[in-house]
């Protein structure tokens, strides 16, 4: 299929890649074209942006936590219906997981998709030596087409006439100059931006401003141009009925829950269609306010911020006392993150659910990384031995009260707490990569509501 795209890139984090990225999404919608929004990497907080900016789901595109032959086909899943596709990066262009030489990196997904990219460079501190950066990016790897240059924070008509002089040279042209002190101007905190999911009004006009900003100072026109220039993808579309196997014609869809709201925002957008294609209604409730909906048959709760919630999160002691309750009564569970602290017993002093014997709480510590795992304990949802990929990414941690049979062997040891229907972890997974997960929470979610035996 032919899908018109780029990758938006950069020489390092700090340039200027998330203002960019959402920038031009915001300002090609507005401009009369669809847009699909991708992000490199773990990241859920840019997706949430790019949901804003585009009017559709934000995605990810993660050869390391989906494995990269499924990276094509998500794109071409998350594109269709879409006339033109914008993939912000991660880090620097070639930046990957560590000791691997730029797997999983921009440059790597930029290779998979056969995709143009367009560096953006922070020129605030530079003029002609702008010409060094990107001639070195180009050369460095060869099967990465490089195909234009947006240059950020330039001060005066002068300075970017140094830095366009510079840049000529190389041949790649300069689809456009932002001005310094223009920026994505919404709050940061102690794991990067405020979810768009937390502040809605104002990532709408963090999204506005970016939009604008890029429509002053980026060639829209050429950048479309160059976006159509991206080859024929040879990849078929992901397809999630593909990936699960559901009961042939079975009586009754039993509702799974899904956490969400401004604390539980962390969450692949594919989950809940791998959900839905193994027979589940997904119903998504917010645990600030809401309770269970009604005949709950299991519970997803993915990740977020709830330590900066922990007081409102607690204050809902009807849906705490009901996850609880349900719970105990065999409601099947998958925890990622903020789920477990929510299980726990408390959270920086704050009743929690009270369903694990663990407290949580806040540290100065950032958990950050991809990581290799094996199941430590059997349960619904993984066997015993199974070896998975998944990501930390977190400032807390979780005291024991007493011995428990954990989730995942890490190579620092063990993690996480596994009953034979609950699996609370710090671990996220992409559901891509492990399909069969949300096919056997399905099925003991059909179990519990007495739909299977």
């Amino acid at each position: 299929m032919v899908i018109p795209r780029l990758v938006v890139a950069a020489p390092a984090s700090g340039a200027g890649k998330t203002t960019v990225a959402v920038g031009l999404m915001a300002a090609l919608r507005r401009a009369g074209h669809t847009v699909a929004g991708f992000k490199v990497g773990p990241d859920y907080i840019d997706p949430g942006f790019h949901a804003v900016a585009t009017g559709r789901p934000g995605r990810n595109l993660d050869p390391m936590l989906q494995g990269e032959e499924r990276v094509a086909p998500l794109f071409a899943h998350g594109a269709a219906g879409a006339d033109v596709a914008v993939v912000e990066g991660v880090m620097g262009l070639y930046d990957g997981a560590l000791g691997t030489e730029g797997y999983a990196s921009t440059a790597h997904v930029s290779k998979l998709l056969e995709a143009p990219v367009v560096l953006v460079v922070d020129a605030s501190a530079a003029g002609r030596s702008v010409g060094a950066v990107v001639n070195g990016f180009v050369a460095f790897d060869t099967e990465v087409r490089i195909v234009g240059v947006i240059l950020n924070k330039v001060g005066s008509d002068r300075h970017e006439a140094e830095v366009r002089a510079g840049v000529a040279p190389t041949g790649v042209p300069v689809l456009g100059v932002l001005r310094r002190g223009t920026r994505l101007t919404v709050p940061s905190r102690h794991l990067g931006l405020v979810p768009a999911d937390e502040q809605r009004e104002q990532a709408s006009a963090a999204v506005d401003a970016a939009a604008e900003m890029v429509r002053q100072g980026v060639d829209l026109e050429a950048f479309v141009t160059e976006a159509r220039k991206a080859v024929e993808l040879n990849a078929e579309a992901w397809d999630p009925a593909d990936e699960v196997a559901p009961t042939a014609d079975p009586p009754g869809r039993p509702v799974v829950a899904v956490a969400g709201g401004p604390v539980f925002s962390f969450r692949y957008t594919e989950t809940a269609e791998l959900l839905a294609a193994a027979g589940a209604e997904v119903v998504a409730f917010d645990p600030l306010t809401d309770t269970l909906p009604a005949a709950t048959a299991a519970l997803y709760l993915g990740g977020g911020f709830p330590e900066l919630h922990a007081e409102a999160l607690s204050a809902n002691d009807g849906l705490r006392r009901q996850v609880a309750t349900e719970i105990a009564a065999g409601l099947p569970v998958v925890a990622e993150c903020a789920g477990l602290l929510y299980l726990c017993r408390e959270l920086d002093g704050h009743p929690m659910a009270g369903v694990l014997p663990a407290t949580g709480r806040m540290t100065g510590r950032l958990v950050l990384g991809y990581r290799t795992a094996i199941a430590a304990t059997t349960t619904a949802f993984f066997d015993e031995g199974r070896r998975v990929r998944g990501h930390e990414f977190h400032r807390t941690a979780v005291d024991l009260d007493t011995d428990v049979s954990p989730a995942w062997y890490l190579p620092g040891g063990v993690e996480g707490i596994a009953r034979p229907r609950v699996h609370a972890s710090y671990l996220h997974l992409h559901w891509t990569a492990t399909p069969d997960v949300p096919t056997r929470l399905v099925a003991a979610a059909r179990v519990h509501a007495g739909l299977d035996t």
